[in-house]
């Protein structure tokens, strides 16, 4: 099943149409979502919402893949290393972002949506307390993300826009193996990125046993999983996001987004 939010409500998706859930998605997500029972009807997919609009807690991993850490002139961790993006830097799949002061990079990555969560949730029995997964991009201020003693990750990563998701949720059952999901990005047709979740160092459910056996993971919330290399930060010479830009991420079994980038606010 595909889920998803359109102009504020919760829906189903299949082939080009849609059908109303109800008004919130994410107080959907504690059990099982049952297909709707409503008429279907055509939508534009550029009208879509974030899947997830209003998270109330979203996680991100940094340094999941091995390749991506040597980039960064990192040592591979051996627990992950978690992060914060503020929910309101939550966005949809097709979107217009403004680019503030500083070196605004990207960064591809597969996100697992919580469904009924939970606490301390045994890595076998992950895949049943997640609603599914959606593609997104962690953009990244660099200026600001590594400013000072520590770095400023979570507010570097928090611009308005800076969390695009989507393009809906794909439950597990859909997916031919939901531990091994095939994605990369573009920059103007230019291949950036590309990655599979099967070589993460830590597995979707190895995050969401690390993750609950802290905090409780409630339903709607994000878990951005992680990037592979290929950052501008990293390139020689660095390469930085510009404005008239457009990046599109493509996920194997999910769909793709897209973010066009223009000049931020005076």
């Amino acid at each position: 099943m595909r889920l998803g939010s359109l102009h504020g409500r919760a829906v189903e998706l299949e082939d080009g149409r849609a059908r109303d859930l109800g008004p919130s998605l994410r107080d959907l997500l504690h059990e099982p979502v049952q297909p709707a029972d409503g008429p279907w009807f055509p939508y534009d997919a550029e009208h879509l919402d974030a899947p997830v609009p209003d998270p109330r807690q979203v996680f991100a991993i940094a340094l999941n893949y091995a390749p991506h850490a040597a980039e960064a002139g990192y040592t591979a961790p051996d627990v992950p290393l978690v992060f914060t993006k503020w929910p309101t830097s939550i966005a949809g799949p097709t979107t217009t972002v403004p680019l503030p002061e500083g070196h605004v990079d990207w960064e591809v990555e597969v996100v697992a949506v919580v469904g009924r969560g939970g606490r301390r949730i045994a890595e076998a029995d992950a895949w049943d307390a997640l609603a599914g997964v959606t593609g997104g991009q962690d953009l990244s201020e660099r200026v600001l993300q590594l400013t000072g003693r520590p770095a400023q990750f979570s507010l570097g990563k928090s611009h308005a826009g800076f969390g695009p998701t989507g393009p809906w949720i794909v439950t597990p059952d859909e997916l031919d193996d939901p531990d091994d999901i095939a994605f990369a990005s573009y920059l103007d047709g230019e291949p950036l990125q590309s990655g599979r979740t099967s070589s993460m160092l830590f597995s979707i459910p190895r995050l969401v046993a690390h993750l609950s056996a802290v905090v409780e993971l409630l339903p709607g919330d994000l878990i951005f999983t992680g990037t592979p290399e290929g950052v501008g930060n990293r390139m020689e010479p660095q390469r930085f996001l510009r404005p008239g830009e457009t990046l599109v991420s493509r996920f194997d079994g999910i769909g793709e987004i897209t973010q066009t980038f223009v000049e931020g606010p005076a």
